[in-house]
């Protein structure tokens, strides 16, 4: 997208504060990652957490996350019944975004920190859903289905827009985020999780019996949410578009979208040319990286630093 390259700094900031909730890209949350603790974190710098996560294709993947996630009726009742995300879908997805990139960039400290926090918020999410059927956030069983609808939706999104990570860390690369992404979940309480690729599927399919087709409200909303621009709106469709045809075929019927069929996802190469577009503007690292590589000694000052130095 062309256009893309032309974005002013208004814009910029509008897509900043879209997934972090500020419009530089650094929230609190985002600066703790630079000054709160030392050494490397959960996951080793540029390692192939770091590279998955800290690359834009994640934007195809959260919303190829929560499509999938959607399909399981307690889960999608403990978000309905507990947030305001219909009125307020940016700030959730600004706390979606701070767990994903605190645990994967902070240190040991901040990532325990920021598990805690999570964890204080899910003892709260329970209840019973219109079934009557009860359900809690922190049910190892409902909190392994959000894991593994997230990795397979993120792991999909890496493999068909995100550079290629063969080179790197060998062909096998898939196995070794499933496995590494894998503590990030078990600091929340879940367990019983897959270590490879083929066993994220398998484990994917394994709930199929207790998964229901996702409300037409819900696919609605995450077809087109509220309060976008034009431009914006234009850019979230190609997103939205290719979020469905990388849905986990378990999951695709049930969003009443294509997905990815049986084998692994193909290159989606126009979406491809629209994220490097997208990174020409941004630049190489996100802001969450920045403050990691400056905590760690591996880049410089975030523009928001200004002269201080790392506590």
């Amino acid at each position: 997208m062309p256009a893309l390259t032309a974005l002013p700094d208004a814009a910029r900031a509008r897509f900043r504060a879209r997934v972090s909730g500020d419009p530089t890209g650094a929230p609190g949350w985002v600066r703790d990652i630079a000054r709160v603790g030392e050494g490397p974190g959960w996951f080793e710098p540029d390692g192939v957490v770091w590279r998955v996560h800290g690359d834009l294709s994640t934007l195809i993947g959260g919303v190829a996350a929560l499509l999938g996630q959607a399909a399981h009726p307690l889960a999608l009742a403990g978000v309905q019944r507990h947030s305001a995300y219909l009125e307020d879908p940016w700030q959730r997805l600004a706390g979606t975004a701070r767990w994903l990139v605190v645990t994967t960039f902070g240190s040991a400290e901040l990532a325990e920190r920021e598990a805690a926090r999570v964890r204080r918020m899910h003892a709260v999410v329970r209840g019973t859903d219109e079934a009557g059927r009860a359900y809690s956030a922190s049910d190892p069983d409902l909190l392994r289905w959000v894991h593994v609808a997230f990795t397979d939706a993120f792991l999909a999104a890496h493999r068909a827009v995100g550079p290629d990570l063969t080179a790197r860390f060998g062909r096998r690369w898939p196995d070794a985020y499933v496995a590494r992404w894998a503590c990030a979940a078990r600091a929340l309480g879940a367990a019983d999780l897959p270590t490879t690729a083929a066993e994220l599927a398998e484990v994917l399919g394994s709930y199929r019996p207790v998964l229901e087709p996702v409300p037409e409200e819900v696919r609605a909303f995450l077809a087109a949410p509220p309060g976008l621009g034009a431009a914006e709106r234009l850019v979230y469709r190609g997103l939205a578009d290719a979020a469905g045809l990388l849905l986990s075929p378990t999951l695709a019927p049930l969003a009443g979208v294509p997905g990815r069929g049986r084998g692994a996802p193909v290159r989606l190469p126009v979406t491809g040319l629209q994220l490097r577009a997208l990174r020409a503007v941004l630049g190489p690292h996100s802001p969450s990286e920045e403050a990691a590589r400056w905590r760690l000694g591996l880049g410089p000052a975030p523009a928001w630093a200004g002269r201080d130095a790392p506590a």
